[in-house]
Order: C-alpha cells, then structure tokens, then sequence
C-alpha cells in the first residue's frame, strides 16, 4: 500500500510517498481502507517531534480517517467487514490502510459522505467535550470563540449555537470572519483591527463573556481572561499562534473564574461512554442540519505535505481533507 511517510523530524515538505507493507491488525484491532483523512494542528507538531506523544520513525502522520473495515479482529468489538466508519488514529492515517484499536472507531451515519466524517470526528469531538463536559456552556450564555474560522473553532460557533448560546466569533481577518458569521456566529471581533479586550467589552456591555473557547494561545490569552464574566470559564483547547501563555492567576481569583484544559483524545479513552452520547448528539444536529462542516480543501495522498503546510501557516479556513481513495 502507499503511505506519506515521516523519516525524520523535520517540516512538512520532508515527507515522502512510498509503498509499505499493509498493517496486520491485532485481536483488539480493526483494518481500514483509508477513504479520506482529516488535517489537524497536531499534524504540524508530531513530524517535527513536538507533540506530547511520538511515535518511532518512519511513521505516517494523521489523526483521524473515515473509511471502510476490512477485517476486524476477535476482541475489536461489534464492528463488521464492509461498515463505513470514522477512527481516532493519533498518527497513521495518510495511508491506503489503518490498524485501529476498536474502541476508537465508529459508524458513521449513512447520510454521511467520507470527506465529511473525515472532518468531523476530531473538531466537533474536542469542540463538544469543551462546551459541555469542561465549559458546560447553558442556553442563554455567551460563548467567545477564538479562531473562529478555523476546523475547532468554526464547530465551536455550531455548537454553541446549537446550545442556545449567544455566539462572538474572534479572527484575525475579514474573510476570516464571513465564515464565522455564515456558520451562525452573532457578533464578530477582528482582533488585527481592535483589543479583543475592549471589544468584549463593547459587546457584553461590560459584563463580560461566560465561556471562551481557545484554540490559539499566545498574547490573546490574558485579554480573553480579562473579558470573563464573574463565574467565567476559560477553555484551554491548543496553541494555534505557536505561543504558549502564561496567567496572572490573580485574575482568576478576582473573577470567581476557573481555566480547563481541553484534552479529547485522553477524553475518549477515559469515558467512552460520555463520548460516545456526545457523538449521538453531533449526529443528531448534523441530519437536523445545525452542523455543517466546512471542508474548505482536499488534496491526494501525495500532497499531505502541502496540506500541512498549509494549517501551519494558518491559511486554513474550516477544514483540510487528504482524499486517499
């Protein structure tokens, strides 16, 4: 089979498209015929050694797949040769075929295109465990998404739409923002133009935000802090900017505030059961059409690299989609 390989850390331009020998999966593992596989941060830092898991060289990188079981071993679970299916890989998934534990792969709805689910899993997965198990964002709050326009950022405006909440999506452009306003977003804030701090302000008048979701880090970080409401929550989703912040913890106390890691791979493993009703909920919205991923590209296999690139130099509007089949 053919699979982009990391041969040693280093940039996206670095890897390669060679044949390798198909994975043999173990009992507790599904085969998969890689349709589509879906672009995420995590794929910028994990070929340069980054991340806070790496796997051994070479190694294929892609964190997410939809496709087709192949085979599925004796102690894999309930899941059949020929279900289309979404999986949660950490790495491996910009290949023709993945060896996936079977508790971090699901039927996806047959309404559901490869492509799609494909971009799914992983940003509506973190961006739902955020707002509801860490954020428990309540109908009638307000929400600020930070990287409104980005694969999380763009779920976390559907989602709290979906939630009842009033929406402030925060980008750094214009067009940025049209996404953000065109998947529901209810003010918007460019952040190159004006303080985040003070427009926050302007908009809450005063009162601040409730929940702020952020995937971006870096010098956003202290203003959104300073824009919480009393009681607020600051959601700590990644590091988009490459920075990561440092907090006056004074501010939380002043503020009754409390600041939540986001971490939904660990999430998934630890409370299947909490996932897995989220993601009847995500399926749910999704046929009522409330979500609707916005795969802005796809590129073949070959230009995985190139796609990369692309999120790391934070280009990416919605979602990045390798179209492997």
């Amino acid at each position: 089979m053919k699979a982009v390989l990391c041969k040693a850390h280093g940039p996206a331009s670095d890897l390669v498209l060679e044949e390798v020998a198909s994975p043999v999966p173990k009992r507790n593992e599904v085969l998969v015929q890689v349709h589509a596989a879906g672009v995420n941060f995590p794929d910028t830092l994990i070929i340069q050694g980054k991340y806070q898991f790496q796997p051994p060289l070479p190694f294929s990188p892609g964190g997410e797949a939809a496709g087709v079981v192949l085979e599925v071993g004796e102690k894999a679970g309930p899941l059949q040769v020929g279900d289309r299916v979404m999986a949660l890989t950490g790495w491996g998934s910009f290949a023709e075929q993945i060896a996936v534990p079977g508790y971090n792969v699901m039927p996806i709805p047959a309404h559901m295109d490869f492509a799609t689910a494909a971009a799914f899993g992983m940003t509506y997965g973190t961006s739902t465990y955020a707002l509801t198990q860490r954020g428990h964002l309540q109908a009638g709050e307000t929400l600020l998404v930070l990287g409104a326009s980005g694969g999380v950022g763009l779920a976390a405006v559907e989602i709290g739409k979906a939630l009842g909440a009033r929406v402030i999506a925060a980008a750094s452009s214009a067009d940025k923002l049209a996404v953000a306003k065109a998947a529901g977003a209810d003010e918007l804030i460019n952040y190159s133009e004006s303080g985040l701090k003070d427009e926050i302000k302007r908009l809450t008048g005063g009162q601040g935000v409730d929940v702020v979701f952020d995937p971006v880090g870096g010098e956003l970080f202290e203003q959104a802090v300073r824009g919480l409401a009393w009681n607020g929550r600051m959601l700590v989703v990644g590091f988009a900017s490459g920075q990561i912040p440092q907090l006056a913890v004074n501010l939380t106390l002043l503020k009754g505030a409390a600041v939540l890691g986001v971490f939904w791979g660990a999430f998934a493993q630890r409370q299947p059961a909490d996932n897995a009703a989220n993601f009847k909920q995500l399926f749910a919205w999704h046929a009522e059409g409330k979500l609707k991923p916005l795969v802005s590209q796809t590129y073949p296999l070959a230009d995985a690299g190139a796609a990369i690139e692309q999120l790391a130099g934070r280009k990416a509007v919605g979602k990045l989609v390798v179209s492997v089949r």
